[in-house]
């Protein structure tokens, strides 16, 4: 003992120390930066040092480094890229730092979710092969914890990343479950919390029901049930499956369906409801697990009327399996109702209270329950059964609590009457009821019985406040005169409060799970708490209410259940219409349809119909009525008929190629007399610089191949008019002999030969006509082909007159510039020889005698000058 006082006062003083020294050295924040930026070194001596210096640090003093880490640039950043490193033993060590960071700090918690921690923490989980891996699986699933618990923005990007669905791999187990590993115990127990994290009742509703329906569909509801039903599962780990198991069905009714439908894998098959129930009610099972199944039962029942309808159903006369091969929930929960182990007592009154919450119908049906108490004695109700047990109080040896047995019972009774005057109008009619609870409220006992005391006078209370007066010796006013004369009514109030003021009333009140230390501590349920919480107001109202008060305040509730029935009413006729009117909507729709298609069918008999006429008209034409002769006349004449409109056609073809040739013509005029200007234009420009001969030469060449090309394009054109002439000579006398092969009528009387002949006659010549057309019409094809290729000639000769006359703009610059040159080489030249002559009168003035032969020289330089100015103009001239 000694020694380790020692050990425990040396460590208390070493963690003292490692504050001071950590406080120290963080009040230079420069400390922390550099030590983030030697993080970024891909050396292992310096980084990994590195991460341990960090995480001692925020073991020592975690809130203060966490706020420096988060000021500064890409700290976070930087932290997170460790997880990313090769070398196992940084990129482990990487997580526990991350765990210190993350740890009660939401912006970090932020931060690191957006730095694709989710994506980098499943693949390590994944590698490490999910639950069988070591301690780094579960690292990395506290640090999960850390990111999600409390943090909707997290959990909603976890959810929106679709990484629920990775989960599920982590959940699968095989047949043989024995000899698991204390390390897979673990890390399946943090896998199940981290699934118990996103659908928390704590969370926001709309955020745990979107994770719920995430998990049903993507399988892992359904891996999570075989694991409820699997053999040699642990039972810490069965214990935490079942609280699972009953979070992720809270509230939904696609998951509670599904609970609903799932079989244990006996012989024969039991519901999985059924099974659990029996472990709820079975003294041998642990405590823990039997705490876990009522919360998975009222987890299968909250907001769940037709699954409360169903247990309520399996306790009634009608459903009840005579041959008693099956148990049901029903019987499972009456058997526990009245064992005599009082926590069985209490676990199934408070499941049966689940199963009434919110829900008047099953109240009422619950009422028609009976009881068969022993041989020869006539069955009672249930309700009259539960006020039986509660009046023989401690008479009935029971293992366990002393009061668990009546806080149980008082609160299933108080849960069946509120809100239900008829279960409070059969409560009333046992005459023994009410004169046990004003008994029980009366004494004085101790401690221990107050609390049963408070849960008579509330269960009293709610007989007065949700009574219909329909039982003339216990209507609400007697009653009430009854409370002041037994009990008083301050003493009812107080003994009322005693409910809220036990010590285990705020713990049941805080979260849905019944989770307890031990079977001492069980006595009040959630739900329950919240009930108190409704109803204790209100009855003191109830209680100090006078019996005018109470009269007014029926014909306020007769008043407003009238209008509630008149409201009602007028929502049914509202709904009725509602439903004739859509009725009536999609009469009208299939009407519409009907119609198109009606309208539809009508258009297509109609166009078939005109197909019909024509085709009688047609065979009427070509066959005749009359004769065969009539009809062998009508054929060619149809036949002219055809052959005049390819006629037709071809004269406009005809117009059309005079009409192109025309503006040919005129484009050819315009381009002749574009090239005669140019040439004048260059010959002009010719005559006044010597050094642009030669361009001028190159441009009338290229002129006279211009000249050229367009002559052979004139004679291109003159033999397509020749052609084009002969055509029309061609179509002009095809006009001459269809003119006259329709003149040639038959002479009557001739012989039928002679009228076959001729038929077959005209046929031949019609077949050649219209072969002459078919050459004609490619003829005119092939003149069109060399209009066009006449046009592309004509367009590249304009593009060669673009780019001459550039060239000769840029001639005559050329000119314009080495006038100017010259011009001021000339002026330079006088200035020099005027400088020269100067500068000779001064030597002569100032008596230097000057030679005549510099003279002579200066004046052969002007001479030379002069002429060099005067060739230069000659040149300029020609």
């Amino acid at each position: 003992m000694f020694y380790k006082q020692i050990e425990e006062n040396s460590t208390r003083q070493s963690e003292d120390l490692g504050s001071q020294f950590t406080e120290i050295f963080i009040k230079q924040q420069e400390n922390i930066t550099l030590l983030l930026s030697l993080l970024e070194e891909f050396d292992f001596h310096v980084r990994w040092p590195g991460v341990k210096l960090l995480t001692s640090l925020l073991k020592q003093l975690g809130p203060q480094v966490q706020q420096i880490i988060l000021v500064s640039p890409m700290g976070v950043s930087r932290l997170m890229d460790l997880l990313a490193d090769s070398r196992e033993v940084i990129r482990n060590d990487g997580v526990l730092l991350l765990q210190a960071l993350t740890r009660s700090n939401g912006a970090i918690q932020k931060i690191v979710a957006f730095e694709n921690a989710f994506e980098r923490l499943l693949d390590i989980i994944t590698e490490e092969e999910n639950s069988g891996g070591g301690i780094v699986v579960e690292d990395c699933l506290i640090l999960l914890q850390n990111l999600l618990k409390n943090n909707n923005s997290n959990q909603n990007f976890f959810k929106e990343g679709s990484y629920i669905q990775r989960m599920k791999p982590w959940f699968e187990v095989g047949d043989d479950n024995s000899g698991w590993s204390a390390q897979k115990v673990t890390n399946l127990h943090l896998m199940l919390q981290l699934v118990r994290v996103l659908v928390s009742p704590t969370n926001p509703p709309g955020a745990t029901s979107s994770c719920q329906k995430a998990m049903f569909q993507c399988g892992l509801l359904q891996q999570l049930c075989t694991i409820l039903m699997a053999t040699g599962v642990p039972a810490d780990i069965l214990t935490e499956t079942i609280n699972t198991v009953s979070e992720v069905i809270r509230g939904c009714q696609v998951n509670q369906d599904y609970f609903a439908s799932v079989n244990a894998p006996s012989t024969p098959p039991r519901p999985a409801i059924v099974v659990l129930l029996m472990s709820m009610v079975n003294e041998r099972q642990p405590f823990v697990l039997r705490c876990a199944v009522l919360y998975c039962f009222q987890c299968f029942l909250y907001k769940n009327q037709k699954g409360q309808g169903e247990i309520v159903s399996t306790l009634l006369p009608s459903t009840i399996d005579a041959t008693g091969n099956s148990i049901s929930a029903g019987q499972l929960l009456c058997g526990g109702l009245f064992s005599t182990d009082s926590l069985s007592n209490w676990y199934a009154a408070v499941a049966l209270a689940h199963a009434l919450q919110d829900n008047a119908t099953q109240k009422e049906q619950l009422l028609r329950v009976q009881l068969a108490t022993s041989i020869g004695n006539p069955p009672v109700s249930l309700l009259q059964q539960c006020t039986n047990i509660l009046s023989q109080g401690d008479k009935i040896n029971r293992r366990g609590s002393k009061i668990q047995t009546r806080v149980g019972l008082l609160m299933l009774l108080c849960t069946w009457l509120s809100n239900c005057p008829i279960a409070v109008t059969h409560f009333l009619h046992n005459s023994a009821n009410v004169p046990f609870l004003t008994g029980q409220i009366a004494e004085n006992l101790g401690e221990e019985e107050q609390l049963v005391q408070g849960l008579c006078a509330l269960l009293l209370g709610i007989s007065i406040y949700f009574n219909d007066n329909s039982l003339e010796n216990y209507k609400k006013e007697k009653l009430k005169q009854l409370i002041e004369k037994r009990i008083g009514k301050e003493n009812f109030i107080e003994k009322l409060g005693y409910i809220s003021k036990h010590e285990l009333y705020s713990r049941a009140s805080q979260k849905p799970q019944p989770n307890f230390p031990s079977p001492e501590y069980v006595i009040f349920d959630h739900e329950f708490t919240k009930l108190v919480k409704e109803l204790e107001g209100v009855i003191t109202k109830a209680i100090y209410k006078s019996s005018e008060e109470d009269k007014k305040e029926e014909e306020v509730k007769k008043t407003l259940e009238q209008h509630d029935s008149i409201v009602t009413h007028y929502k049914n006729m509202i709904r009725e219409q509602d439903l004739q009117l859509e009725e009536l909507k999609q009469q009208v729709s299939t009407l519409k349809c009907q119609n198109e298609q009606l309208q539809t069918a009508v258009t297509q008999q109609a166009s078939q119909i005109q197909q019909h006429k024509d085709q009688y008209n047609l065979l009427k034409v070509q066959l005749g009525k009359d004769s065969q002769h009539q009809g062998s006349y009508s054929d060619g004449a149809q036949m002219n008929g055809i052959q005049s409109e390819e006629i037709g056609r071809l004269r406009e073809e005809i117009e059309e190629l005079k009409r192109n040739q025309e503006l040919l013509q005129s484009q050819l005029t315009e381009k002749d007399s574009l090239i005669e200007n140019l040439k004048s234009s260059q010959t002009s420009s010719g005559t006044n610089e010597q050094s642009s001969v030669t361009a001028l030469v190159e441009d009338s060449e290229q002129i006279a191949e211009l000249k050229q090309e367009l002559t052979t394009l004139k004679s291109q054109l003159n033999s397509q008019s020749v052609e084009i002439t002969k055509l029309q000579a061609e179509n002009h006398e095809l006009l001459q002999k269809t003119e006259v092969f329709a003149k040639s009528d038959p002479i009557p009387g001739e012989s039928e030969t002679i009228t076959a002949a001729k038929t077959t006659d005209v046929e031949g010549r019609l077949l050649a006509l219209l072969e002459e057309t078919k050459e004609l019409k490619n003829e005119i094809k092939a003149l069109s082909e060399e209009r066009t290729a006449i046009k592309e000639q004509l367009d590249s000769s304009n593009s060669t007159i673009a780019i001459l006359q550039n060239e000769k703009n840029n001639l005559e610059v050329d000119i314009t510039d080495s006038k100017k040159e010259q011009d001021d080489l000339l002026v330079l030249l006088a200035d020099q020889d005027q400088k020269i002559f100067s500068l000779k009168n001064k030597l002569k003035e100032l008596g230097h005698p000057v030679e005549e032969e510099d003279e002579l020289e200066s004046g052969d330089q002007d001479d030379e000058y002069d002429e060099d100015e005067d060739d230069s103009k000659d040149q300029g001239h020609i």
